[in-house]
């Protein structure tokens, strides 16, 4: 049985930086190529990697590149990873995995015609804080849980990022950005969700690029940037989830869960870290140490602040179930791709429709993360 697989990146922006620096640290992850529509892109991210950069159609054909890391803009998720499943690959797709249940569906059909997997990103849910949560759902420290708070919430994008076009286009969002990481939570918490309901909102019909070369800039606004939302679950469980980029300051935790027997205050989804507490009936209230999961130790220096990121956990898994040829479902799934897709979806049609829509697509709950198994994801 081979040790490794050979990965390909297609898309060299921002946010390739992070997988060309933390998947070396995993087992079975051999990042051996890059292509990008932007020649000059692919050309640094080689050279600054010391991987071949190809063209786009080079690297699909590439005899050594068993896995395609999808990296492009939300859009062309779908496209992207359907070619690259055409050409005999397995492909790993940032979020979301798609923007329409058929286009996920078409993936999936393609993917077993071919006898290929796909996974998909979040995998922060597989992080220290998030697992030693998940531990204490399952050993019934808070009961059953029956409601939760969910905020993700900020002034937007623009101010940080140089080309924030997408952000604000249909396809993006609050609700298909940074609702992937709030919904892989909740699954590896609750379980899956029944239907929802909600409301939109578009307050600021332009946004001004705020660095980069394009500074000053203004951009049109074209798709929801506040939703207010409600998800039931299958367990009856209802969970309130607000995603706004208008809003300059708040307050709120970014989850809490709501159990017969206590609270769980829980950390940002969008990172792999944090602080995790649990209020009991009794009265107290403790912290939960994520650091005794080997996902919950500060690895990386962010701006001067030691964080977490174990960002290619998910990749690291899926790796593994390929090698083993193992049939089971690996954590980062297309089948739990799809059903965070479909409430996304579903969501902001009930906040144009005004009604509840049910979700079709469902997933099962990931096996949860042990610490040991875990470490043994890393090199």
């Amino acid at each position: 049985m081979a040790d490794s697989l050979g990965i390909g990146i297609i898309g060299c922006g921002t946010i390739s930086k992070t997988y060309f620096e933390l998947a070396p640290r995993f087992n079975g992850l051999e990042i051996r190529a890059c292509a990008d529509l932007n020649r000059d892109a692919a050309e640094a991210r080689g050279s600054q990697y010391g991987v071949r950069a190809l063209t786009v159609h080079d690297l699909l054909l590439a005899d050594d590149i068993d896995l395609i890391v999808n990296l492009t803009v939300p859009d062309a998720h779908y496209l992207v990873s359907h070619e690259i499943l055409a050409h005999g690959k397995h492909v790993y797709s940032e979020k979301p995995l798609a923007l329409s249940i058929k286009d996920g569906q078409a993936l999936a059909d393609i993917a077993r015609k071919k006898h290929l997997k796909v996974g998909c990103a979040p995998d922060t849910f597989l992080g220290g804080a998030h697992q030693i949560a998940r531990k204490a759902v399952d050993e019934g420290l808070v009961g059953e849980i029956v409601g939760g708070t969910c905020h993700v919430m900020s002034h937007g994008m623009e101010h940080w990022h140089p080309n924030p076009d997408f952000f604000y286009k249909p396809g993006g969002g609050p609700i298909l950005d940074l609702g992937p990481y709030y919904i892989a939570a909740l699954l590896n918490l609750i379980g899956p969700v029944k239907r929802v309901c909600a409301m939109a909102g578009m307050p600021f019909k332009t946004r001004t690029i705020g660095s980069g070369a394009r500074k000053g800039e203004k951009i049109d606004v074209t798709t929801p940037t506040t939703i207010h939302a409600i998800l039931e679950f299958q367990t009856g469980a209802k969970v309130t989830l607000t995603a706004s980029w208008d809003v300059l300051a708040h307050k709120h935790q970014p989850m809490e869960l709501y159990g017969t027997r206590g609270s769980l205050f829980l950390a940002d989804p969008n990172f792999f870290g944090g602080e995790v507490s649990l209020a009991a009936e009794d009265g107290t209230s403790r912290p939960l140490d994520g650091e005794m999961h080997p996902f919950g130790s500060a690895n990386v220096n962010d701006n001067g602040t030691p964080r977490a990121n174990y960002r290619s956990a998910g990749l690291a898994d899926m790796v593994q179930s390929i090698l083993k040829d193992d049939e089971g479902e690996f954590r980062c799934s297309l089948e739990r791709a799809q059903h965070a897709v479909d409430v996304m979806v579903s969501i902001l049609k009930s906040a144009e429709t005004g009604t509840f829509v049910g979700i079709e697509y469902q997933a099962s709950r990931p096996q949860a993360l042990g610490a040991a198994e875990a470490g043994k994801l890393l090199a």
